[in-house]
C-alpha cells in the first residue's frame, strides 16, 4: 500500500486561530485581512508576548476549528486504499517548551474526529520534508519539500501567491477541495505533473 501524509490544520480543519484572536482583541478581522501565514500579524507588536501568554495558558483552539468539507468522508475512504497518516506541525519557535501543550489538543482532536486513524498513524513533527511517504496532502507549500512521488496542495487563503511555474517546479499539483482530492487519488486519476 502507498504511504499518505495529510496535514491537519487548514487541511482537514480550519479556524480557530483568528477567531480565538478576534475575541481576544474584541476585533473582527476575516482571512481577508491576513498577509501572512500566522493571524499574530494581525496583533501590534507590543501585545504579541501578552498574547501568547494568553494563548498557551488559556486556550484550546481545537474548540473552535471547522471540519473542512468532505475531509472526514473522504480520507475514511482513503484509508480503504491507502496507508494513512496524519502529519502535523505543532512547534512555536516563539514558544518551544509551551509547545507540547498544542500536540496534545491536536491528539484529541484527531482521536474524536478521524476515530478510524489508529494513534500510531499520528506524526507530530517540525519538519515534513523527514516524513518518507509516496503522497502528501497539505495547505503549506513549504510541507510540500521532500518525499512523495504525488504532492497536492489544497487551496486556501495564504497559498495564493505560489505560481503554476513554481507549483510544477516542485512537483506539486493544487487542488481546490477534498472532492478532488477523492476523484485524483480514489479514481486514479494521478496523472504526471
Amino acid at each position: 500500500m502507498k504511504k499518505v501524509m495529510i496535514d491537519l490544520d487548514d487541511t482537514i480543519c480550519t479556524g480557530g486561530y483568528l477567531e480565538v484572536l478576534n475575541e481576544y482583541l474584541d476585533t473582527n478581522y476575516t482571512y481577508d485581512d491576513l498577509e501572512d501565514y500566522y493571524v499574530e500579524s494581525l496583533i501590534p507588536e507590543d501585545r504579541r508576548e501578552e498574547y501568547l501568554d494568553y494563548f498557551y495558558k488559556y486556550v484550546d483552539v481545537y474548540k473552535y476549528v471547522k471540519v473542512i468539507p468532505n475531509a472526514i468522508e473522504v480520507i475514511e475512504k482513503l484509508t480503504k486504499k491507502y496507508d494513512v497518516y496524519i502529519c502535523s506541525a505543532y512547534v512555536d519557535m516563539r514558544r518551544v517548551y509551551e509547545s507540547g501543550k498544542v500536540a496534545t489538543l491536536k491528539h484529541q482532536w484527531i482521536n474524536k474526529n478521524l476515530p478510524f486513524i489508529h494513534p500510531r498513524k499520528i506524526i507530530f513533527t517540525g519538519s515534513k520534508d523527514l516524513i518518507e511517504c509516496d503522497i502528501k496532502i497539505d495547505d503549506k507549500f513549504s510541507n510540500l519539500k521532500g518525499y512523495g512521488e504525488t504532492k497536492l496542495l489544497l487551496d486556501t487563503y495564504h497559498n495564493q501567491k505560489y505560481s503554476d511555474f513554481e507549483l510544477k517546479e516542485r512537483g506539486v499539483r493544487r487542488v481546490k477541495d477534498w472532492l478532488e482530492i477523492e476523484k485524483i487519488l480514489l479514481n486514479d486519476d494521478i496523472e504526471e505533473l
